[in-house]
C-alpha cells in the first residue's frame, strides 16, 4: 500500500510539473464557458423549473452540470436584462444564487 501511494504521488507530481514546464496551464482570467457541460433531458427540465420558481420570472439562458459551486447551475435572464445564476443540489433545491447584473459577463456589459 505504501508503494502504491508513492507511485501515485510521483505520477501526480510529474503531471503537474509537465503542465507548468510546458506552459500547458494558463490562467486567462476569462470566462471558462468552453469547459461547461450543459444539463440535458428530464434533468434539465427539473433544474430549469426549480430555478424559475426561485427567481419568480425570466428566461433560462444557460445551464451547467458539475459547476464549481453546486451540482447544477441555471442562468436566468429577467425581462430587464439582469442575469441570476441559481445553484441547485442533486434534489434541485436552491443552495445559492448570484445576481450577475446586466449582460453576458461579470462586467455588466
Amino acid at each position: 500500500m505504501k508503494r502504491r501511494t508513492q507511485i501515485a504521488v510521483a505520477g501526480a507530481t510529474a503531471v503537474v510539473g509537465l503542465g507548468f514546464g510546458t506552459g500547458a496551464v494558463v490562467a486567462t482570467g476569462a470566462d471558462d464557458d468552453a469547459s461547461d457541460t450543459a444539463i440535458t433531458g428530464a434533468t434539465k427540465a427539473q433544474a430549469e423549473q426549480a430555478a424559475l420558481d426561485a427567481i419568480g420570472e425570466g428566461t433560462v439562458t444557460g445551464t451547467e452540470v458539475g459547476d464549481e459551486e453546486s451540482l447544477y447551475e441555471v442562468e436566468v435572464t429577467r425581462a430587464d436584462g439582469t442575469q441570476v445564476d441559481v445553484q441547485l443540489d442533486e434534489r434541485f433545491q436552491v443552495v445559492g444564487q448570484e445576481d450577475e447584473g446586466v449582460g453576458d459577463d461579470e462586467s455588466g456589459e
